[in-house]
């Protein structure tokens, strides 16, 4: 890994990653509170789309998504909990992919206080579509919508474990790349090679 500056250094830059995740998931227009969440599906292989970055737990490295219950992600993560997750800022030049197994959650506490403060806003209807997402319609909004604050519907968490982080920066001073890894009850770190 190099001198101890350079270790201190790399796990400086972990931290402020991670402080970084914590100011996207809490500001709306942070290039990182949308994120690209891929899966596999075990017929169409990999699959991905924009989630929106809801929460992040620095200590306990994860990720917190809202979804349908019934979209086909879910499904994916039952079958394979195996996921990456992408983050881009032009701003900041970073790249930052993160390994991750992902749950998914409809009940208990955390569901249930999450939704309390979800229930009466217009974010609501995402999950009280009597239509799954997905389905076909004759025209654009012919979904029949549910009044808001109505019971949780199909409001489901994901919580992705994050066990690897691999940061890319793009700097024309020259790039940098490092990557993380939490699996071990040691984390470690090392440089890369861009």
């Amino acid at each position: 890994m190099g001198s101890d500056r350079s270790g201190d250094e790399l796990w400086a830059q972990g931290t402020a990653l991670w402080a970084e995740l914590v100011r996207a998931a809490g500001t709306r227009g942070h290039p990182w509170r949308q994120p690209v969440l891929a899966t596999s599906c075990p017929v169409r292989g990999a699959q991905a789309r924009t989630v929106v970055l809801r929460d992040v737990d620095p200590a306990a490295r994860a990720l917190i998504v809202y979804t349908d219950t019934r979209t086909p992600k879910v499904a994916q993560l039952a079958h394979d909990p195996r996921a990456q997750i992408v983050c881009w800022s032009a701003v900041l030049g970073w790249q930052l992919r993160l390994g991750c197994v992902v749950t998914s959650e409809s009940d208990g506490l955390d569901v249930t206080s999450r939704w309390a403060m979800l229930r009466h806003t217009r974010a609501a209807q995402d999950y009280l579509s009597p239509l799954a997402p997905g389905s076909v319609l004759s025209a654009p909004g012919d979904a029949t919508e549910s009044a808001p604050g109505a019971v949780r519907g199909t409001f489901t968490l994901l919580r992705a474990q994050v066990l690897e982080m691999d940061w890319l920066s793009l700097d024309p001073d020259g790039h940098r790349r490092a990557v993380f890894d939490y699996r071990d009850a040691a984390p470690s770190a090392r440089w890369l090679v861009p």
